[in-house]
């Protein structure tokens, strides 16, 4: 029970933070005030972006191998296990990288306005959320071996192929036998007759079988 409740907290905590990443990715992480110049409405003009790219496309990717893992098993879900801490770690890379160089980039694109550049609360969210998907990933890759495992019901059909025969094809596999021990040929008979019985339906007796 203690292992199933680690699995839940873990799992949610990583769908959170690559849940998070995703959306904050797409938020302005710059901060831009013209201090009452009327600059500001240029650069609002300009084009320029000020969110972080790079951190939406790897968190959904994290995303994608969470949903994996929740449904596979054995040596495959150990294998997505590890390439969600990748992405996991291109998530909080790319968060840092961001938090570091977008404010310069985005005073570089706009040299000839009176600025004041600086970070929003979405680009601190970012690098937090990047945290804990990197720590939510490697508690993935650790315990991923001793987690509750998806019923084999989900499995797809083929796999079904693979099922112990019918209580019918038993019994018609015994009926053949003991046509074999009575000393006849289960092969003369119509395949829908007992094998007890003639062509006719009805049945042969001792007296009939030495008569022949």
């Amino acid at each position: 029970m203690a292992e199933r409740s680690r699995f839940g907290v873990v799992v949610l905590g990583g769908l959170v933070a690559g849940g998070a990443a995703a959306v904050v990715g797409a938020r302005d992480w710059v901060s831009l005030d013209d201090g009452g110049s009327g600059d500001l409405a240029f650069a609002s003009t300009g084009g320029v972006d000020l969110t972080a790219p790079p951190v939406t496309a790897t968190a959904l990717v994290l995303l994608a191998s969470w949903g994996v893992v929740l449904v596979t098993r054995g040596r495959f879900r150990r294998a997505v296990a590890w390439l969600g801490l990748v992405a996991a770690l291109a998530v909080l890379g790319f968060a840092v990288a961001s938090w570091l160089v977008r404010p310069d980039e985005v005073a570089q694109d706009l040299p000839t306005l009176d600025l004041d550049v600086g970070r929003t609360a979405w680009a601190h969210l970012g690098v937090l959320a990047g945290v804990l998907a990197v720590a939510t990933s490697v508690l993935a890759v650790r315990g991923v071996g001793r987690w509750p495992e998806m019923g084999r019901r989900y499995d797809s059909p083929v796999e079904a192929t693979a099922a112990p025969p019918s209580d019918d094809a038993e019994q018609a596999s015994l009926d053949l036998w003991r046509a074999m021990d009575d000393g006849r040929d289960p092969t003369d008979l119509p395949a829908d007759l007992p094998a007890d019985e003639t062509a006719d339906g009805t049945a042969d007796s001792p007296g009939e079988e030495r008569g022949h």
